[in-house]
């Protein structure tokens, strides 16, 4: 019994610890890329996520992001093609849009 309790509080520290972290991460102010707002999500791999959630985050201009977001909807559709896959329509707005509303790009 006392083992059973010791493991259910050191999973109940791990999964409030992975919480806060990914709270922390999300910050105030800060946009998250997601299934919503990402063309071709489903189709990442989590560390392509993890890259391209940094690439997107760490724009300073409008314009950079809208180039880099043609590049990647143009890479998506194209893997969705090889893949047999319809990309679903995107609902979250685009993301170098949402941030530009604001106030991350100028």
């Amino acid at each position: 019994m006392k083992k059973l309790t010791i493991m259910t509080a050191a999973w109940a520290l791990t999964a409030t610890l992975a919480a806060g972290s990914v709270l922390a991460q999300q910050g105030p102010g800060r946009w998250m890329a997601d299934n919503d707002n990402t063309q071709g999500w489903s189709l990442m791999t989590p560390q392509e996520r993890t890259e391209h959630q940094n690439k997107m985050q760490s724009f300073k201009t409008y314009d950079e992001c809208t180039a880099y977001q043609a590049m990647h909807h143009n890479a998506m559709v194209t893997r969705a093609k090889e893949q047999g896959v319809t990309l679903p329509a995107m609902t979250g707005g685009s993301g170098c849009d949402n941030m530009k509303a604001h106030g991350f790009l100028k």
